[in-house]
């Protein structure tokens, strides 16, 4: 034995339930997006989104009271600014550029005529380009890294790395459509993020298990599992205190940060738990089942035979 398997948590022993766990998890998520679907932003769909400098300070309640005026009463605005004197509202529709008008003539009304807006339309191909782009984003970073992986180590480790990374990603995605929060391009970036925490961890990971098996004399899967096991506690403190410096700041951004940024930081926060997660109870166990069954090479087998 390579670990004191008494004092420390067994993550072999246990990884079917870990399995199972992971494949409950993706088919509810398959079936909650499917039902939901994704609360997708102006930027993956037609609408348009206004940039309104007011140039004093503005309540919420008082910027939501003037668009419901115009007729936009399902429309919620948001306030920001050095001093509170910007309003951020999004349409679901294209606004004409006489409605566009009339919405800014309202504001002057009230606050002056030093009201000034910036309008951002995305027009229904736009919208649909995007959301393409996005999808091919994040497939080409998973090629990317798994075609990483496979060189700078094995194959094995880059199929379980590239299915733990994108089991984070599904888990991020399926969060945002149960609690029917919005989608957008920061959200996009959030993802892309994730995967890039994911892999961190699982290349560390994998390396020390590279390192081991070096110096280690594996026959069966029990001894291959011990050595993962090792593996994986050598590398514990690390990535927990990795995961943990960016989970504060995570936090941070969404305690304290504006509302541009908030679900950034929850898709972040959502993506670095999962993460934690899939290196040690997905990719490891993952790819210690496929090493397990592969067959000796000829030397090998010609070295044992002797």
């Amino acid at each position: 034995m390579l670990y004191n398997a008494k004092v420390r948590f067994d993550f072999i022993k246990h990884r079917n339930k870990f399995f199972l766990f992971s494949a409950i998890l993706t088919i509810v998520g398959i079936l909650m997006v499917s039902i939901f679907h994704m609360n997708f932003g102006v930027d993956f769909k037609a609408g348009t989104n206004m940039d309104i400098l007011v140039g004093k300070k503005i309540t919420q309640a008082e910027a939501k009271d003037i668009l419901s005026q115009q007729g936009y009463s399902d429309i919620t605005p948001t306030v920001g600014g050095t001093n509170g004197d910007r309003v951020s509202a999004r349409f679901d529709d294209v606004l004409e550029q006489p409605k566009v008008q009339a919405i800014e003539d309202a504001f002057k009304a009230k606050y002056g005529d030093n009201v000034s807006s910036e309008v951002n339309v995305v027009s229904p191909d736009m919208a649909q380009e995007l959301g393409v782009k996005a999808i091919y984003a994040v497939i080409i970073a998973s090629v990317a890294i798994m075609l990483y992986v496979m060189i700078r180590f094995e194959w094995r480790m880059a199929l379980a790395a590239n299915i733990a990374i994108l089991y984070d990603a599904f888990v991020v995605i399926t969060m945002f459509s149960i609690f029917r929060l919005q989608v957008d391009l920061p959200f996009i970036a959030a993802v892309l993020t994730t995967i890039g925490y994911s892999i961190n961890d699982k290349i560390v990971i994998f390396d020390r298990i590279r390192e081991n098996l070096r110096f280690a004399k594996t026959k069966n899967a029990d001894q291959i599992g011990d050595l993962v096991n090792q593996s994986l506690w050598q590398t514990m403190a690390r990535n927990i205190y990795t995961v943990l410096a960016v989970l504060i700041i995570a936090t941070c951004l969404f305690i304290f940060g504006s509302e541009s940024i908030k679900l950034f930081a929850l898709a972040k926060m959502i993506g670095l738990a999962s993460g934690a997660y899939s290196s040690i109870c997905i990719a490891a166990p993952l790819w210690m089942v496929m090493k397990s069954k592969q067959k000796p090479s000829t030397k090998a087998a010609a070295k044992k035979a002797v």
